[in-house]
């Protein structure tokens, strides 16, 4: 293993850190309704979460305008609709562009991480986000009471595995349309954060023992993920059996306040960091912003703080960007410039290659 760089920034400047630890769900039962009954009224109008508040205009606008078009696909042989949203950047006539297909977190929508789909547009990628009916923003309608059930329901190994299948579905819709002609196969990316981060996992080859059986998901389009905040395996205590398949390039991103925490799935800040150390990619690279939050990477523009959350999404957008030219391109100085460039922000930033 060659170790290309590790950086472990201690800083002593002033941050602006959230007056709140960012959860979108508490475990005591009493906390918990309470903040269902804000989700459940705020998102009565049929919104997302992330819809309710827009992230800040990103950073280093690109040279390309792009189109939003939404898809409303549905699977047969599951029974299941595929709603998705795809940013399609206007680049040169008979030009091809690389794909990011994006996994959303437990009640989310395709209509979130757009700060993340307008930048990849803007820069020439084309980007898909998936919205997966399971376990998407339909959990914060109906009875308060049983919004808990709903989300431990949401959380179950069925619907992990369905989300896995939304992917591939959505993927093999999208190539076989009118825009699949102009989609670099060999340039297929998948994205994700929390759940979505899970979902990324499996769609990129870790595998999972459940009832004596290997779940076994990998989609082989897939060349390299985006894992923001990524969840355990929840049950399990070693992850290298799970993730040391996983061979292409990871990108991981988190932050030291990273916490999880959804009645009967509470995950500490280190779990992140234990996906980052299990995972087998032939490249892979972990950077911790300091402070944060974990919904700090949807589009919601306060969590972790309103100064740090604008810095945190545009150093996420340019990260993304430095890591894709890196395994695209061959711009290895890109992540490395990045890393320099945001030292302040970061309190680790880690590349390793085999």
């Amino acid at each position: 293993m060659k170790l290309i760089g590790l950086f472990k920034y201690h800083l002593n400047t002033m941050r602006c850190k959230a007056p709140e630890k960012d959860m979108l769900f508490s475990v005591p039962l009493f906390a918990s309704i309470l903040i269902a009954v804000f989700l459940l009224t705020s998102c009565a109008t049929g919104k997302s979460v992330s819809d309710l508040v827009t992230s800040p205009a990103y950073a280093n606008p690109g040279l390309f305008s792009f189109e939003l078009v939404d898809l409303n696909w549905h699977d047969r042989a599951r029974d299941r609709a595929v709603p998705a949203r795809l940013y399609w950047p206007k680049v040169a006539s008979g030009q091809q562009v690389p794909l990011i297909i994006f996994s959303h977190g437990i009640g989310g929508s395709r209509s979130g991480y757009s700060y993340l789909g307008k930048y990849w547009a803007n820069h020439g990628y084309a980007s898909l986000h998936l919205q997966h009916v399971g376990s998407d923003r339909s959990l914060w309608r109906g009875d308060v009471f049983s919004i808990i059930p709903r989300l431990q329901n949401a959380a179950n190994d069925n619907e992990a595995i369905q989300r896995v299948h939304d992917l591939s579905f959505a993927l093999d819709q999208l190539l076989a349309s009118e825009y699949g002609v102009f989609i670099n196969q060999n340039r297929i990316v998948a994205a994700g954060h929390s759940y979505g981060a899970n979902t990324v996992m499996l769609a990129a080859g870790a595998n999972l023992a459940r009832s004596g059986k290997n779940i076994q998901l990998r989609d082989t389009r897939i060349s390299a993920a985006i894992i923001l905040s990524a969840p355990p395996f929840y049950g399990e205590d070693d992850f290298v059996p799970i993730l040391a398949g996983v061979r292409i390039p990871t990108l991981h991103i988190t932050c030291t306040e990273d916490t999880i925490n959804i009645p009967g799935y509470v995950s500490p800040p280190s779990d992140r960091i234990k996906v980052f150390d299990a995972m087998g990619s032939s490249l892979k690279i972990l950077t911790v912003f300091q402070d944060g939050s974990h919904s700090v990477f949807t589009d919601r523009a306060g969590t972790g703080g309103i100064l740090l959350n604008a810095q945190i999404k545009a150093a996420t957008q340019t990260l993304s960007l430095a890591f894709l030219r890196r395994i695209f391109d061959g711009a290895n100085e890109a992540t490395l410039t990045w890393g320099n460039e945001n030292q302040p922000l970061v309190s680790q930033f880690i590349i390793i290659e085999k």
